[in-house]
């Protein structure tokens, strides 16, 4: 605390203080406070500076003797502390300052008398000014809440969780009619997914990153968010109301014949994607508004927006609204995708099912912009809002090819890790391309096919919110190790079922027929069961247990170890089941030829991938009991280490509830 030093002035008749009155002799008895007082009141009508107040206190101490060049050490005033006793309420506010604190006599004190004691307190427990200065400043009154929330936070997150509603609605509505589209179409098939993600897909979504960038330079933030949505609000619209109405006339199916001829129906693929183009633009469109409507736009304006412990608290809450919106937009695809029931002959069902689901889209993306726009125009300009306290995140390594090359090698835990990512993203394309050819073929119309959709994403819904809710008793009850390998032997079950009913499936056939079933059929509904529950497993258990494996390891390789898996075996795992089957469909002629070397090769990446889950669980479980006894270690030598001797302390003056005035002591100057 700092203090200002006052030399007083000798007092006597031939030196009287110019805005103070001459003071009895030494000899008389010292005034006492109640004459400070009165003294204070008429110093009060003059506008006397407050220096006299300090003056006049300690001239009321008893035994203190005013001779001329004392240096009595007087602590700086700071703001008027409005005390709780009824004796400081009558007060004058001169006297009710942080250094007049009211406080009562600890242990410590020693009594002067008079109504005066001496205060000592160390640096640790003594009050100072400026605390007594903080407490005095008035606490905002609480929000009101709603639902144990304060309504202040429930002005964001409801618009949010809105936006999230909608944009997911969206996407499945988007997701289901692209496969519809591109499978069912005349000329096409199945065989051209793995082509069109990766010669199609990859390009357009590097070239939208890459536009993306340079808008974001150049650009608001609001103003970056309509450019990006209303191009996809327009498209869907006009392809459900132009482009699919005319697909006669725009699509080149000639050109496309000739070509099939020339090479081949080993290209019947590639060749699709030439013959059925707008197609092809709507699949890549709908899986854009996934990677940049939901990704990029919606959780970069919620990052913005939200404290830290706002996303802690109603975060995990979006990821159960999106499986939510995932049940709600499967039955609307399911209810428009059985309209074709009730229309004439010779309508084309399908056309009107798309008008209309587009037209949902269309409206859905003008409510996801209107609430953006309220958000921005009437929440976040409210001061009572609280504040987004998101720090800078730290810049992650970009490491190249080679460098991340180098850390996978290096790092028998970082390739185990690596092995799961790669092994799940191989996996799920090379079932799902082939149950998806086996759906065609059990529902050649587009209406069927879309029905059956509608019916998946309800499932994958409900299944996913399931797993979501019993993931943490997993994890709780069994561990790491148990949950990482859930998702695998999900896969290995359900893909041996499904690969044995493609190529062993005749046998089967009167038994099956007694339950009303197709070897068809019945691989069709097994590979739907294998896509849900592996879906479901990856979004409750297979994430988390991804992101809680970086945790037991240092700094630098977590950092190296993340972004080498990011550059490599993400886009590997995306892309290596496309690669594999088209270079199966090339060899072999059709997706049908290849089915027997799938089975086999997804078999070999299961078991590679559980032997994988079963190493990184060894190793997980030693670094984790190795950071424990760290941890632990650290707590010990906290709780032992030797107590700080305390400073020196100074005395000060300091009133009592009383009215009386004693001395405290503070630790350092500053």
């Amino acid at each position: 605390m700092r203090h200002l030093f006052y030399t007083t002035p000798k007092l006597d008749s031939r030196h009287p203080l110019p805005s103070l009155p001459t003071f009895p002799p030494p000899f008389s008895p010292i005034p006492s406070l109640e004459w400070a007082r009165k003294r204070r009141g008429r110093a009060d009508q003059s506008r006397a500076p407050p220096l006299m107040e300090s003056f006049a206190l300690l001239s009321a101490k008893p035994g203190l003797t005013l001779r001329a060049g004392p240096r009595l050490p007087l602590p700086r005033l700071r703001a008027t502390r409005a005390s709780l006793s009824p004796a400081s309420s009558s007060r004058p506010a001169a006297l009710q300052s942080p250094l007049l604190a009211s406080r009562a006599p600890s242990s410590q004190d020693a009594v002067l008398g008079y109504g005066l004691l001496k205060r000592r307190s160390s640096p640790s427990t003594g009050v100072s000014c400026s605390a007594a200065a903080a407490a005095a400043v008035p606490q905002p009154p609480e929000a009101k809440k709603f639902l144990g929330v304060g309504l202040p936070t429930l002005k964001k997150i409801v618009p949010l969780g809105l936006m999230f509603f909608c944009i997911l609605f969206n996407y499945t509505i988007l997701r289901d009619t692209k496969d519809v589209l591109v499978v069912t179409a005349k000329g096409s098939s199945a065989e051209i997914i793995p082509f069109l993600k990766t010669w199609v897909n990859l390009p357009m979504a590097i070239g939208f990153m890459l536009a993306y960038s340079k808008l974001s330079d150049v650009l608001s933030r609001e103003a970056l968010f309509y450019t990006v949505i209303f191009p996809f609000i327009a498209f869907f619209g006009l392809f459900g109301f132009v482009l699919y109405p005319l697909r006669d006339v725009i699509h080149p199916t000639a050109l496309a014949d000739k070509l099939l001829a020339a090479l081949g129906p080993s290209f019947l693929g590639p060749v699709a994607i030439l013959r059925i183009w707008s197609f092809c633009l709507f699949y890549v469109m709908a899986e854009l508004w996934g990677s940049v409507v939901v990704s990029v736009l919606f959780w970069g304006f919620a990052n913005q927006i939200t404290t830290v412990d706002e996303a802690k608290e109603f975060y995990p809450l979006f990821g159960l609204g999106a499986n939510i919106a995932l049940i709600f937009s499967g039955r609307t695809v399911k209810y428009f995708s059985n309209l074709r029931k009730t229309m004439a002959p010779g309508v084309d069902g399908w056309e009107v099912s798309l008008k209309g689901m587009m037209g949902i889209v269309v409206l859905l993306g003008l409510v996801i912009s209107s609430i953006y726009w309220g958000v921005n125009k009437l929440v976040l300009n409210d001061p009572s809002l609280p504040k987004s306290d998101h720090k800078k995140k730290k810049k992650k390594p970009k490491l190249s090819m080679k460098e991340s090359m180098k850390v996978l090698v290096s790092s028998k835990y970082v390739r185990d890790l690596a092995t799961l990512v790669v092994a799940y993203g191989i996996s799920i394309n090379l079932v799902e391309v082939t149950w998806k050819s086996k759906l065609k073929a059990q529902f050649p119309s587009p209406n069927e096919y879309s029905s059956f959709m509608g019916d998946f994403s309800t499932a994958t819904g409900i299944a996913t919110f399931t797993m979501m809710l019993l993931g943490r008793i997993i994890f709780q009850k069994f561990g790491w190790g148990v949950a990482a390998m859930i998702t695998p032997t999900v896969l290995l079950v359900t893909g041996v079922g499904f690969f044995s009913l493609l190529l062993f499936g005749q046998p089967l056939t009167p038994m099956l027929a007694t339950m009303g079933m197709t070897p068809l059929l019945a691989a069709v509904y097994v590979g739907a069961l294998q896509n849900i529950f592996s879906k479901s497993a990856k979004y409750s258990l297979f994430d988390p247990c991804k992101e809680m494996a970086y945790i037991p390891l240092d700094g630098d390789m977590k950092l190296k170890g993340k972004a080498a898996i990011d550059v490599v075996c993400n886009p590997l795992g995306k892309s290596g089941g496309a690669l594999i089957q088209q270079f199966l469909i090339l060899i072999f002629g059709s997706l049908a030829n290849s089915t027997p070397y799938l089975g086999g090769i997804l078999l070999v990446i299961v078991l590679a991938w559980l032997g994988a889950a079963r190493s990184l669980d060894k190793q997980f479980s030693s670094l984790a009991k190795e950071d424990l006894r760290k941890e632990m270690s650290a707590t010990g030598k906290a709780e032992t280490a030797p107590l700080k001797e305390p400073e020196a302390a100074t005395d000060v003056l300091v009133e009592q509830p009383n009215g009386t005035v004693a001395s405290e002591t503070t630790g350092t100057e500053s």
